[in-house]
């Protein structure tokens, strides 16, 4: 035996000060309560109620109604992102034109005259369904290729971090660690939303220079010469320079922003651009001015290079790399803090030290 198919009703609002205009609703789609779910509702405050409910299809508005009218009504949804795109039908005994055009300005998709023959009014709220199908299918579909372009754009990012790692095999998941630690520290400082996934984009971009410093000193399997370390050292202007305007990687990470119209501000700069470039500039300053390359001190250090140099440091001293084995944890944690208000910016260890525990698991899941 087969199963019937289950039926998704349709949620559909009716507004009105009349009590016999709402009854006659009810007696004349009586037939229609198998795919309809109908509301009711004798007053403006009312609905918002309902609507605070229920996500609702179609709403069937009267227009003059004491209190708050069916213009209020309109200007309320159209203020709400949850209820701007339910299609409105007005009901209105009036002949006036300007009454009718205020009423499509205010956002009503089309208008009925009282009294409503039953036909008339299907065939609109049939029409009006058909909408409100038609935009929830075009926006899910939006939303889908949204996320489909952000996970292609955060591929291609990461794989351009991953230009200065893939000489070296021991740093293995390197970047993707650096990625979530520093997700992890600016979550516990309550940063803003678009600083985090930002931060979390662009800090794997961090030793990008890297691919500008030759192998015999990239890997080489003991300490660098004093010349060795100053060429070390310039991977960090490399990797800035690597972010300016004329460069081909640039242009390439500009590219990957043109799907997202939010990552250019009022000046026609892009900042994930320059988060990336100040990262790759600055991750290795240190708070108490002794760092590289501009011995920059406490909070002339950008705050996404900050929280990026400990995440940094953090995954250096726990992996083993050409020039050192991987350390214990407990040694790990004995070095960074006392590096706390010297290397570190005090308020960022802070953070890290309560996220350590998330930072052992980053580390078990993501291991090279």
């Amino acid at each position: 035996m087969q199963n019937k198919k289950t039926i998704v009703k349709k949620n559909i609002l009716f507004v009105d000060d009349e009590p016999n205009i709402l009854n006659g609703f009810k007696r004349i789609l009586f037939d229609q309560r198998a795919i309809w779910e109908m509301s009711f509702a004798s007053s403006v405050d009312i609905a918002l109620v309902r609507l605070e409910e229920t996500c609702f299809d179609v709403i069937v508005s009267d227009v003059n109604m004491p209190g708050k009218n069916g213009f209020d009504l309109l200007k309320i949804l159209q203020g709400s992102e949850k209820t701007k795109n339910i299609p409105v039908i007005i009901l209105t005994g009036s002949q006036d034109t300007d009454f009718k055009r205020r009423a499509l300005e205010l956002g009503a998709l089309d208008l009925l005259n009282k009294p409503v023959e039953r036909e008339d009014l299907l065939a609109r709220l049939n029409s009006m369904l058909r909408l409100k199908s038609y935009q929830d299918n075009l926006e899910q579909k939006v939303k889908e290729r949204t996320a489909e372009l952000e996970c292609s754009r955060m591929d291609i990012i990461w794989r351009l971090g991953n230009l200065a790692e893939f000489r070296d095999e021991d740093t293995g998941n390197h970047i993707l660690r650096v990625g979530l630690y520093c997700k992890a520290i600016a979550e516990r400082l309550e940063m803003s939303r678009d600083f985090i996934d930002m931060l979390f984009l662009t800090s794997p971009l961090h030793d990008i220079g890297k691919v500008g410093i030759p192998d015999d000193i990239l890997l080489k399997p003991g300490k660098l010469s004093p010349e060795q370390w100053e060429t070390m050292k310039q991977h960090c202007v490399i990797g800035a320079e690597t972010f300016h305007q004329d460069s081909k990687i640039m242009k390439l990470f500009l590219i990957l922003q043109e799907d997202n119209t939010q990552t250019v501000n009022k000046n026609g700069e892009n900042p994930l651009h320059q988060m990336a470039a100040t990262i790759a500039l600055t991750h290795h300053e240190k708070w108490n001015g002794t760092g590289y390359p501009k011995g920059l001190a406490g909070k002339e250090i950008p705050f996404e290079s900050r929280i990026t140099a400990i995440s940094d440091v953090y995954d250096a001293l726990s992996s083993a790399r050409p020039y050192k084995p991987s350390f214990t944890e407990d040694k790990v944690m004995s070095i960074l803090s006392e590096e706390a208000g010297g290397h570190f910016d005090p308020e960022v260890y802070e953070a890290f030290e309560k996220s350590a525990e998330e930072f052992r698991d980053i580390k078990a899941q993501f291991t090279d």
